[in-house]
């Protein structure tokens, strides 16, 4: 009994430390009273619940204290609701306070409703504020004489805070501009028309609203640089005689392959006309000898024929042929 009276105390102190660390946990009272000094209206019970709500209280009284020094009218609960649905508070409220100074009537719901989106609200206001520049990257086209001009563009622009959700990007603004510059050049009658005069580029592009359904508005397009390219016009010309080239010589090489086989065609058949003659002749002495023997030849008719074969030779060799054999008795 005596040991448990003597461990009382300890026991009491320890219970009150801990009470006490609670209490620091769940009521900040350092950011309480910095609300409260700077004139915001934020109750313990209001900081216990966002403890309980699994909020950081830091995260949105601080906020509050900057937006009602800048003369910004929210309340915890706005801000709350905004931070539960996973948004940055300290950004929303910083695009406001700017927005305001600016004048440019900037909402919380249209600031909330941005950042839920994704967009960082205060680059926004930033560049609604101050006009941002961008490059397009380089861009080939070819005028109407087959010359390769490539351009590069810089367009300066807003952004508009009334189309910031739902409307597309600087992406679909370069693309839509590298079009642009694609469609003016290709109608140019010469590539010496574009170089003379390359603003008609940036007001011809100006003028198509290319900015229509995108987040920014296009206050300028300049043309930063043209240069000249390849003659596209006589490469393609010296493709297309190549290729008519290439087509000529394959009917060439077929008609000659044919001429081939028909050559080799009639090699043929007279070396077996040839083969014929040769296999006739053969078959004469045998003729003469069978008529010898049956007695229907004599031998005044054989010399006669020997005559004849003799004069037949010699108008050959005259003429420049070959001259045949005299034929066997």
């Amino acid at each position: 009994m005596q040991q448990f009276e003597t461990l009382l105390p300890l026991i009491f102190a320890a219970v009150v430390i801990f009470v006490l660390l609670i209490i620091s946990w769940a009521v900040p009272l350092r950011l309480w009273i910095e609300a409260v000094f700077a004139g915001v209206r934020v109750g313990i019970g209001d900081l216990v619940g966002m403890r309980l709500r699994k909020v950081n209280p830091a995260a949105v009284v601080r906020p509050l204290i900057a937006a009602t020094k800048a003369g910004i009218n929210l309340t915890t609960r706005e801000l709350e609701a905004h931070y539960l649905a996973g948004g940055h508070v300290d950004r929303v409220v910083k695009a406001l306070i700017s927005a305001d100074k600016a004048n440019l009537g900037l909402t919380f719901v249209q600031a909330a409703a941005i950042d839920l989106a994704g967009r960082d609200v205060l680059e926004a206001v930033k560049v609604s504020v101050n006009p941002k520049v961008i490059d397009t990257p380089r861009v080939a086209a070819m005028a109407k004489d087959g010359i390769q001009l490539i351009a590069t563009a810089r367009v300066t622009i807003r952004a508009n805070i009334n189309r910031l959700v739902g409307g597309a990007g600087e992406d679909t603004i370069l693309a839509r501009v590298g079009e642009g510059i694609v469609s003016t050049i290709g109608s140019a009658a010469s590539h010496k028309a574009v170089l003379e005069n390359p603003d008609n580029i940036s007001k011809t592009v100006l003028a198509k609203g290319l900015d229509a359904g995108t987040a920014f508005e296009i206050l300028s397009i300049d043309i930063a640089d043209v240069d000249v390219g390849k003659n596209i016009g006589a490469e393609l010309q010296t493709d297309q005689a190549e290729a008519d080239k290439r087509i000529a010589q394959a009917k060439a090489e077929e008609r000659r392959a044919m001429a081939v086989a028909v050559e080799q065609e009639m090699k043929a058949k007279v070396q077996a006309m040839r083969a014929h003659v040769v296999r006739a002749e053969a078959q004469v002495p045998l003729a003469i000898a069978e008529a010898f023997k049956s007695g229907h030849l004599g031998v005044m008719d054989y010399a006669r024929y020997g005559n004849v074969v003799a004069d037949t030779n010699m108008r050959r060799a005259i003429a420049g042929g070959d001259a045949e054999p005299k034929p066997e008795g």
